[in-house]
């Protein structure tokens, strides 16, 4: 009853319903935008209920005998259909008829044995059809005759005995035709004459026994650009007769890999000398004796692959003629080692003399004993050069080494796998235009003096990864100022805690690679100057100690300063603590790799400056708890998130923000369900951590407010009673403004200034000499200036205290000048300070002027007086100078302030 139910549904659901599943009901195929998916389904039709706009349909690895056109008549829509990997026997004509739109149609290892003139007559758009792995023995008459736009065409795999498709001229548009492993024995020109007009750019004949070309046989095709007869048991003399048979054709590349060729002569590519050929494949065949000259015939050749082969010995004339050779792979090209020594193979000097063009060279993996003084003489344009597994005895790499490729442009060299234990002083001295070398996957075992790298001024790349023994020293890398990138992954790298680094010069770096060291114990500045790094790689490594707060000196922060690091990988260093602020200025980060250690509790604000962080691995550890103060700066942006094997405590303090979290975020967590786990409490062990039930956590925010409002009130009283205490004669002193300028004490603004003095002078009577000496001398360099004077200027039979009220309204500005004595005159404190701050606030100006003729502390100012330096602007506040020559300084300054306008407060 279930799947009835399920199917009337379905049914009256209709097409609709069925494009927004994307799922068939009955036959389970998979749709997607428009793609139908029906492989792997044991199908025996072609399902009729499926979306009509569909446009490709997959029927692949099925059990269809025929593909009736009634059965895809709704699916007119169809470009793409795809029945490979069935038992189809026989094809309708009326299929393509049915599907107007069909440009790729697709019957491999199926069971056609014939195809006649009607089965693709309808097939007019077709652009690609694949019919190879059928039992098609021979065509008849002209099948393909309405295929005008045909591009591919693949019968490989079949029982063909000729390359007859046709009988007369057609498939003017077809670019590929590939007729590989069948039974075809003969090339002959009439066989081909049906490719007349045709634009064919890749031929395959590969995998037949071809014995014979007959004359003409490739002119026959319109523009032949590429042929592949590769395992097609080609000997010396059919080599030579293809080549020539090829003479005057457009062919571009050649492709005669796995065949019979054991040695080449200077005519067997002969025939080849009126073409244009680029691209020769001679690989796995094993070749071993290239005459001279060989190739002098192939002056445009820019691709040559002599990989896999057994070639003896290359003489100075062995690539004779490749004037204009790009690549040339060597891999595993020459003779295999065998007990003798003299055995070998042999490379002449300058065997490479004549390829000034070649840019890359692959010698990987041969026998090769050493290099020579002119091994490589003569490239002169060579970019890459790959040495991998080359050399049985180049155990010491010397200043001669490479002294063959003085001349040449080389940017990357690769000798890894040599058996290199030892680099001398000034090895690569020649290479100056080097980018990336790689050592990696050798013996070395020495100490870095830096003299090693001597002359790689262009250097980029360093790899010295998997090597046996590597000392540092300070001026290791000192040379090379220029690298970013420096690979030193398990070399039992030694002194790393140097000082000052070993990677100091390196301030270009962008990838430190230090993993699988076992390196205990680094200092603080380890990283210091590298300010450009973004990747550190310092992985299964035994840091442990280094981050721990018992650490003498404490935990040593080695990550400072990083501060455009984007990826940081310390698995496996057995950390048990991270410090607060390890990853602290780190903005950048990207991804941080902290998996397989024994971390157990993460202090807060730990992760406070990773907002940008996109992964984030924890596996493996024994964190039990994931709360937000700690972890959640740290998943605002993650992409990625891997905490598996963590023995995570299931309460609601530890993990009930990380489920909630879990079930809103679309981060990746992998194996989520059956990785993350409950350790305790006992009844929740086992128990996938995502279905953890939070509704029994209590809800804590009343309680989270209560604490908020009261601790906040703590906080304001006891800043309010700080602020009284050291900042109230501040406040005072704004409230006494306040008040006089709400009661209607301020300045007149629309009337100018009229005042008889320019300032009044207060000081102590012990201080008058000082007074006289200096502002009266003042008064006779500028006669704008008038100071009044107690002793000098006072009225006469006026009361002192009248008068010196009177003078000090009669003046712009009120001078103070401050000594000891000033603090310890009765009417100073008593009276003319109080009046004059007092007359100050009134008018709401500053025009009090404090000169300090020694050094009061503050306390003592506010004492005696008062007063604070605070309650003044900085330029009206003057100290006498010391020395003599300031004297003059000091007068300008006391004049600036004298002419200024007294402004309100």
């Amino acid at each position: 009853m279930k799947g009835c139910s399920s199917f009337l549904i379905y049914s009256l659901g209709g097409l609709f319903s069925l494009w927004i599943l994307g799922v068939s009901s009955t036959n389970q195929c998979t749709v997607r935008h428009e793609v139908a998916d029906c492989s792997h389904l044991k199908l025996t039709h072609i399902p009729a209920d499926l979306p009509a706009n569909i446009t490709v349909l997959n029927l692949t690895h099925n059990q269809l005998r025929s593909l009736p056109h009634t059965n895809v008549t709704r699916y007119s829509q169809l470009a793409i259909l795809d029945a490979g990997f069935n038992t189809i026997s026989k094809l309708e004509p009326e299929l393509c008829q049915t599907l107007p739109l069909l440009k790729v149609l697709n019957l491999q290892h199926n069971e056609l044995s014939q195809i006649s003139d009607k089965t693709f007559v309808f097939c007019r758009n077709l652009t690609e059809l694949y019919l190879m792995s059928n039992s098609i023995h021979k065509i008849k008459s002209n099948p393909f005759r309405n295929q005008k736009n045909l591009i591919k065409l693949d019968l490989s795999h079949n029982g063909l005995s000729s390359t007859k498709l046709g009988t007369e001229v057609q498939l003017e548009n077809l670019q590929e035709l590939l007729l590989s492993k069948n039974k075809i024995l003969a090339l002959r020109s009439e066989e081909l004459d049906f490719l007349g007009n045709s634009s064919l750019q890749k031929l395959d004949l590969s995998s037949n026994s071809l014995k014979e070309f007959s004359p003409g046989c490739f002119h026959a095709i319109g523009k032949l650009s590429a042929l592949f007869l590769n395992n097609a048991q080609l000997d010396h003399q059919l080599t030579e007769k293809l080549c020539w048979e090829l003479s005057g054709t457009s062919i571009q590349n050649l492709s005669l890999a796995n065949n019979q060729l054991l040695a080449t002569r200077g005519t067997t590519l002969s025939g080849l000398n009126l073409t244009n050929l680029t691209w020769l494949d001679l690989s796995y065949n094993s070749l071993h004796d290239i005459g001279n000259d060989s190739f002098s015939w192939l002056p445009h050749l820019r691709y040559l692959s002599l990989d896999y082969n057994n070639i003896q010995s290359l003489s100075s004339r062995s690539f004779y003629g490749l004037s204009n050779l790009r690549y040339l792979n060597l891999k595993r090209a020459f003779a295999k080692q065998s007990i003798s020594l003299a055995s070998h193979p042999r490379i002449d000097d300058f065997s490479f003399q004549w390829l000034k063009c070649l840019e890359y060279l692959n010698m990987d993996d041969n026998n090769i004993p050493s290099t020579k003084s002119n091994t490589f003489t003569g490239l002169v344009s060579l970019k890459y050069l790959s040495l991998s597994k080359t050399f049985t005895s180049l155990q010491t790499l010397t200043n001669e080494t490479f002294i063959s490729l003085a001349h040449s442009p080389l940017s990357t060299l690769n000798l890894t796998k040599n058996h290199i234990s030892k680099i001398a002083s000034g090895a690569f001295s020649w290479l100056g235009q080097l980018r990336i070398l790689d050592l990696g996957l050798n013996e070395i075992e020495q100490e870095l003096t830096g003299q090693e790298w001597k002359g790689l001024r262009n250097i980029f790349e360093i790899y010295l990864s998997y090597n046996k023994n590597l000392q540092l020293t300070s001026n290791s890398f000192a040379l090379v100022p220029s690298l970013q990138r420096l690979m030193l992954r398990r070399t039992a790298l030694k002194n790393v805690e140097l000082s000052p680094s070993p990677f100091r010069p390196l301030g270009n770096l962008t990838i430190l690679d230090l993993s699988n060291n076992n390196i205990a114990n680094i200092n603080e500045d380890l990283l210091e100057g590298l300010e450009n790094l973004e990747i550190l790689d310092i992985q299964h490594n035994n840091l442990a100690r280094l981050w721990k707060h018992a650490n003498p000196g404490g935990p040593v922060n080695f990550l400072k300063g990083l501060s455009h690091l984007h990826i940081l990988n310390l698995e496996s260093n057995g950390f048990d603590e991270i410090p607060v602020a390890v990853f602290k200025n780190l903005f950048e980060l990207k991804s941080i790799n902290l998996g397989l250690n024994n971390l157990n509790v993460l202090l807060p604000s730990t992760f406070d400056d990773q907002t940008s962080l996109r992964a984030l691995n924890l596996q493996k550890n024994l964190i039990t708890s994931v709360e937000k103060d700690v972890f959640g700066p740290a998943f605002q942006n993650l992409n990625s998130l891997d905490m598996r094997f963590n023995p995570f405590d299931c309460t609601c303090e530890s993990i009930a923000w990380f489920v909630n979290w879990i079930n809103q975020t679309h981060t990746n967590i992998a194996e989520l369900r059956t990785h993350y786990l409950c350790n305790t409490p006992p009844q929740y062990h086992g128990f996938p951590v995502m279905l953890f039930d939070k509704s029994s956590c209590k809800d804590s925010a009343p309680f989270k407010l209560l604490f908020m409002i009261s601790t906040t009130g703590l906080m304001v009283f006891i800043l309010s009673a700080l602020l009284v205490h050291f900042e109230g004669w501040r406040i005072s002193f704004y409230w006494n403004v306040l008040v006089h300028r709400v009661l209607g004490f301020k300045e007149i603004e629309a009337q100018p200034e009229q005042f008889e003095y320019t300032a009044y002078i207060i000081h102590a009577y012990k201080d008058r000499d000082w007074v006289w000496e200096h502002f009266s001398p003042m008064e006779e360099q500028d006669q704008t200036l008038k100071f009044c004077l107690e002793e000098r200027d006072f009225e006469a039979g006026v009361l002192g205290l009248e008068a010196i009220v009177n003078s000090i309204k009669r003046s712009r500005k009120v001078i103070f000048v401050i000594t000891n004595h000033l603090l310890n005159d009765p009417l100073c404190r008593r009276f003319k300070v109080h009046h004059a701050v007092q007359q100050a606030i009134e008018q709401n100006l500053d025009s009090i002027i404090l000169i300090f003729l020694q050094n009061i502390p503050d306390y003592k100012l506010n004492h005696a007086l008062c007063l604070r330096r605070g309650m003044f602007k900085s330029r009206c506040i003057l100290n006498w100078p010391v020395q003599k020559e300031r004297i003059s300084a000091f007068h300008h300054k006391l004049q600036v302030v004298l002419g200024s306008r007294n402004s309100a407060h």
